[in-house]
């Protein structure tokens, strides 16, 4: 298709989109795309500033609209196809080789980084295991800790959980890249096995945090992991970190010795998931509600 862009001074022809099943030579009109000057302008201004998702600060800022008419103008866009509706008031250009927006599903970690603005955060528990490659299942709900509090939310089929914690707890961070233009903040390695043994509950359970334990204990540095417990002061984190390198062998008899002088005094669950039930274990003052065999068994999976 030969198009003369001098009959198309107000707009810019991005694409268009044929059905595979329409008589050759068919001219779908109707999924046509055209942007005229204010859009064409809008698109190529967030461009320059290399900026793929924006909010309508960001368009009343390069338009000139006021904000009623940002937001109106914007969702004439979405219908449009041009851009997606990625959060409140958060929105991103769609690739022009992806045709509809529909068919556009930005990276969920990079909407959590924009869903939380300005504010401190990284991702953690179940979404930083799954950015080391601590766990072998796609993960349905992404965890952000933050010292602000943020409404979870979900958005195009994910869930954005959002853990608040104390400004003295928020440590234990790396950045990531997620993609060749976009990096994150997520836990780091050790930070990340703690959080899960804090709250086994947002990683899948008492299982996946062991089994991204043994997956990467090679990496652990193990005397950053003691000094982050010791700051973080989760009693039950040392019962539950304990048991599992007992149970598979890890660490020296040094390291273990101090976890046992941290210990909680009550016996809290192995897993919290679980039903209350199964032996005590004295050592480590928790009650195995999984069958060590089962814990076991990781290792060779």
């Amino acid at each position: 298709l030969k198009v003369n862009c001098s009959e198309f001074p107000n707009s810019l022809i991005l694409y268009c989109l044929c059905a595979n099943n329409n008589p050759a030579g068919d001219f779908m009109q109707t999924n046509s795309k055209t942007m005229k000057s204010r859009s064409a302008n809008l698109i190529s201004s967030l461009y320059d500033k290399q900026k793929t998702r924006f909010s309508i600060d960001d368009v009343v800022d390069i338009t000139g609209l006021d904000r009623q008419s940002a937001r109106s103008f914007t969702s004439k866009l979405v219908i449009r196809g041009l851009v997606t509706h990625i959060g409140p008031g958060l929105y991103a250009i769609v690739p022009f080789d992806l045709g509809i927006s529909s068919r556009f599903q930005e990276n969920p970690y990079i909407v959590a980084r924009e869903l939380v603005r300005d504010n401190l955060y990284f991702l953690s528990h179940a979404s930083a295991m799954d950015l080391h490659q601590m766990v072998t299942q796609p993960q349905l709900v992404i965890y952000v800790t933050s010292p602000h509090f943020m409404r979870s939310q979900t958005i195009s089929g994910a869930e954005y959980h959002f853990v608040r914690c104390k400004k003295e707890a928020f440590f234990g961070f790396t950045e990531h890249w997620v993609s060749k233009t976009d990096k994150v903040i997520i836990s780091d390695l050790e930070r990340t096995i703690l959080d899960g043994l804090a709250h086994p509950q947002y990683c899948g359970g008492i299982s996946e945090v062991a089994k991204g334990l043994w997956i990467q204990h090679n990496e652990i540095n193990w005397d950053r992991l003691l000094e982050y417990a010791t700051r973080l002061d989760k009693k039950v984190v040392f019962n539950r970190l304990g048991y599992l390198l007992d149970l598979y062998g890890l660490a020296t008899e040094e390291f273990r010795l101090v976890l046992k002088g941290r210990l909680s005094s009550s016996f809290p669950l192995l897993d919290p998931l679980m039903p209350k039930e199964g032996p005590y274990k004295s050592s480590w003052k928790l009650q195995i509600n999984i069958p060590p065999e089962e814990l076991d068994r990781i290792r060779f999976t």
